[in-house]
Order: C-alpha cells, then structure tokens, then sequence
C-alpha cells in the first residue's frame, strides 16, 4: 500500500497533459478496472452522482470534436471519456421505488457536478499510475448543448468534464505551477495585496514562453493575455448565458 502511495506521489509531482497518443489500444478490461476503482471516491450520501459516456468510433469522435473547439486529440485520441452529473438515474430509482424526488435544481446541479468531478480526479490519478496520458479539456461546458445532442444525455444529466485518454507518444515539460503559500490561507481568508500579486506572479510572469506569448500578441502583461485574449469578458458572459439555458433545459432550473 505504501508503495502505492508513493508511486501516486511521484505521479502527482510529474504530471503533465498528453496531448499525443500511441496506436496501442486502451482495453476494456483496464477501463473498467479503473473506473471501477474510481467509484470508491467520495460521494455525496453514496449516491454516485456522475456517468461516463465512452466514446471509441471514428464518427462520434468526429462529431465531439467541435464542442471542443477542434481540438486534434478529440479525434487522435483512442478513446473520449465524457463525465456528466447525472441525477437521472437516483430520480429514476426513487420513482421506481415509490419515493417522490425532488432533485431539478441548481443545488442538486452543483451536488452532482462535484461528484462528477471528483471522480474525474480520481480517475486521473488512477491513470497515472497506470502509465496512460490524457488531457483535460476545459471547453466541456462551453458548448454543452452539442455534446447533450450528440451524446444523448437525458434531463437531469449534463456533462461537465471531458478527458481525452490513450498511451502517451511525448514527453512534454512540466508546466508551471503557482507557490503553496499562494493559495493556502491561516484560519481566515488573507487578501492579496500588490506586494504579495507581485511575489507570487513574478516567477510565471518571467518564464520565457510567458514572455514570448506577451510579444507576439503585443501584450504588455501576462495577466492581459488571459483578460483579453483566453478568457474574455464577452466570451465568458456569453457561455454563462449559454449555460444557464442548457441547465434549464435539462432540468436542474426552473
């Protein structure tokens, strides 16, 4: 058990995202090993709040891949794992069971999304120790609605994570990652002042791929990279209503 523990460790302290995949397949027999596994996460009142759509054809991977911007691993990847919060199935189950549930809601929405994702963590972490690679695709709910048509999904399921999974074919670097002290706090939240932005940025702000980034979009400051190129205002008000609406029509808001 101890090695086990030590494996995940150094697992964690080297992750990094494939994005490039072996042809070598990824059986059944280990997928269902692993989510089998995964399943002993945390859960909300053991209700396993979440699903997994597994996609391995050609086609529907074609069809994914402009829910998720066209990204090429969507399509190169050997198989797509689409993880949803999924109140369905307890509804289901209470409606066959003569109990009356009461579970389309923005609460039981965000009580099933974080089982969902906490799932999705400890699938990820499973993986590692497996030797697969795999990406996290943060476009899952940028266009929800595509991948609830395309996949299916019933009301009172929604996707909320996407992970592309296969043998790595690269080895890329780490990426960076913000100082501890950065995010933990001591008995209450301690606000950020310029001094503290300062000491905890300036390591990624001065890494060169950072500072390439901020030349060729004729950027003065890394944070403008993100403000006005990844994650614009317009962008983000415009998914959220975008959003909103697919939660309602899946049953989670009135």
């Amino acid at each position: 058990m101890l090695n086990v523990y030590l494996c995940s460790m150094k697992n964690l302290a080297t992750r990094t995202t494939i994005r490039k995949y072996s042809s070598r397949d990824v059986s059944e027999e280990l997928l269902y090993q692993l989510f089998g596994e995964a399943s002993r996460t945390q859960t909300m009142g053991n209700l396993q709040l979440y699903s997994v759509i597994v996609t391995r054809s050609e086609e529907q991977k074609r069809l994914l891949a402009p829910a998720h911007f066209n990204q090429p691993m969507v399509e190169s990847a050997p198989v797509v794992l689409t993880v949803c919060a999924d109140f369905n199935r307890t509804t289901r189950w209470c409606e066959e069971r003569s109990a009356s549930p009461g579970y389309d809601n923005m609460l039981s929405f965000c009580n099933a999304a974080i089982d969902a994702l906490l799932f999705t963590q400890t699938l990820c972490c499973l993986m590692d120790e497996h030797g697969l690679g795999y990406c996290y695709l943060g476009t899952t709910l940028y266009q929800p609605q595509q991948i609830i048509d395309i996949l299916h999904l019933p009301r009172l399921v929604m996707p909320v994570a996407t992970l592309t999974v296969g043998w790595p074919a690269e080895n890329p670097p780490l990426s960076d990652r913000l100082p501890v002290e950065s995010f933990v706090h001591r008995e209450t939240y301690a606000d950020y002042n310029a001094e503290a932005i300062d000491r905890f940025y300036s390591a990624k702000e001065q890494l060169e791929e950072n500072r390439e980034f901020c030349r060729i979009n004729n950027k003065a400051t890394l944070a403008q990279i993100f403000t006005d190129i990844r994650y614009t205002r317009r962008d983000n008000e415009a998914m959220s209503a975008t959003l909103l609406e697919t939660l309602r029509r899946q049953g989670f808001m009135q």
